[in-house]
């Protein structure tokens, strides 16, 4: 059983991107910049963004963090977006989800220039995405395709199943499986919450992406020998013998699937930090796009 080390494979992301960033500053060349909008003070969302804002600064990025209030109304927060898609230092940006209720999300993913769409949420960047043109592409399912490449671990013609329908995970990364790509050319199957003959399905697969949001919901006894798991999820359960009183589980039961598995991710440490990488490789993309429009 191999782990998918995302962790390694993000670092030597962020290493690549650092070497190319070097070679810009030496050509005097502009260097990306990105900027990320956080309204309210949800502790996950905060971690996740200041996440990102290290890794901006490790591998030499400009970047700007927008901090607003919970009670910021739709309009306000309208604004800024488009302070930030009429800013030209800034060459991708992200609204960080999810947003206080007050706020309508469609409005504000649709609001951001598809340019600038590094997270490659907007409708846009989605539907290039599905005729597989060169776009931004989602950062969590790019982080997938990435892992897998860089492991060889062969998925054409393999039976894939996608467990959630999520935009930002579930559907996307059906797609790219799906297409004549490195990480790619497979059959996929999506499940969810309402599938029936779950199980059945699961034990077929020769990768299963669980993205369904329930934590440990993938046990052994759902899947069959050799199968490839990516985890992505990710909550905080209760555990008395952790100083801080919670461990941090995925979608996956790890100790009963991981002994059946030939790779697997772990959590923490697996799909997340490849979130941030891409995230990354997105914003050197907007940037060098601006550059030869420019």
């Amino acid at each position: 059983m191999t782990i998918l080390d995302g962790k390694k494979v993000s670092n030597d992301i962020k290493e690549e991107i650092a070497e190319h960033v070097k070679a810009m500053v030496s050509k005097g060349e502009k260097v990306p910049h990105l900027a990320a909008i956080l309204v309210g003070s949800d502790g996950a969302s905060m971690t996740y963004v200041s996440a990102k804002v290290k890794a901006c600064e490790r591998i030499g990025f400009n970047s700007t963090l927008i901090e607003l209030p919970e009670y910021t109304s739709e309009e306000e927060l309208l604004d800024k977006i488009n302070e930030l898609n009429t800013n030209d230092n800034i060459d991708g940006f992200i609204v960080q989800l999810p947003l206080p209720e007050q706020i309508d999300e469609q409005k504000v993913l649709m609001a951001v220039d598809p340019d600038k769409d590094v997270d490659g949420f907007h409708p846009v960047n989605v539907g290039r995405m599905a005729l597989d043109l060169p776009t931004f592409l989602p950062a969590t399912p790019f982080g997938i395709l990435e892992l897998l490449e860089r492991y060889q671990v062969e998925t054409s013609g393999k039976n894939v199943v996608v467990m959630g329908r999520s935009h930002i995970v579930g559907r996307p990364i059906s797609i790219l499986m799906s297409q004549k790509r490195k990480a790619g050319d497979a059959t996929v199957t999506v499940v969810h919450s309402r599938s029936k003959n779950l199980k059945e399905i699961t034990k077929e697969a020769d990768i299963i992406v669980a993205a369904i949001g329930i934590s440990e919901f993938l046990t052994g006894d759902m899947v069959k020998e050799d199968v490839v798991i990516i985890d992505v999820g990710i909550t905080r359960v209760p555990d008395q013998t952790k100083k801080n009183g919670y461990r941090l589980a995925g979608d996956v039961e790890f100790e009963s699937v991981s002994k059946k598995a030939s790779y697997i991710t772990p959590v923490p440490g697996g799909v997340g930090p490849m979130t941030i990488a891409m995230l990354l490789k997105n914003t050197l993309l907007a940037r060098e796009r601006k550059s030869h429009r420019d």
